[in-house]
């Protein structure tokens, strides 16, 4: 007798529609057809994030460079991948793809880790914003006072700047840009 192997169910794979069509006021992300459900951030993820999103405002709106957005907004980076960064820079000449959400890649991308989003941040999204070309990635882990910038050199992210504790980290995206970690991560 043959024995037969049956596979078991198969996942569906949900598209940026499914991700439309959602009725709760949950916030979800959509990465790789997978719906993972995103809990609220807590007090300090807001307080680093409002003081970066400041530091790159003024900067961004001195030189009238682009537009700086926080989360939540929706980045659809493809059919099946819905993101929603921290914090992202779109440049001037790439407004286009600012809507009433971002289709296309961001310039830069900000993530604040947490240690329930590490693996997530640290090496899903850092492959998705790698694939989809976002030319800058920032990961700033408040649990070790550091930040890592990551610039995209021929289609893969080299570290460009790291600062852990003291010190500054620089852009490679916002030219002259430069932000002590002791101003977010206090």
């Amino acid at each position: 007798m043959k024995e037969e192997v049956v596979d078991g169910p198969k996942k569906k794979v949900l598209t940026y529609e499914d991700y439309l069509r959602l009725e709760d006021d949950k916030r979800y992300e959509l990465i790789n057809g997978r719906l993972i459900e995103m809990p609220a951030p807590t007090t300090e993820h807001q307080i680093i994030s409002k003081r970066l999103f400041i530091l790159l405002e003024r900067f961004v709106g001195k030189g009238n460079l682009g537009l700086v957005l926080y989360a939540p907004v929706d980045v659809i980076l493809s059919e099946t991948t819905v993101v929603q960064p921290d914090i992202l820079f779109v440049a001037a000449e790439r407004t286009h793809i600012v809507k009433e959400r971002i289709f296309g890649p961001p310039d830069l991308v900000v993530e604040i880790v947490s240690p329930g989003s590490y693996h997530r941040d640290r090496y899903e999204k850092f492959s998705l914003y790698e694939k989809h070309s976002v030319k800058e990635y920032w990961l700033v882990y408040p649990e070790y006072r550091a930040i890592e910038v990551w610039c995209l050199k021929d289609g893969k992210y080299a570290l460009h700047s790291v600062a852990a504790g003291s010190g500054e980290v620089e852009s490679c995206v916002l030219k002259g840009l430069k932000v002590k970690v002791e101003e977010v991560l206090k």
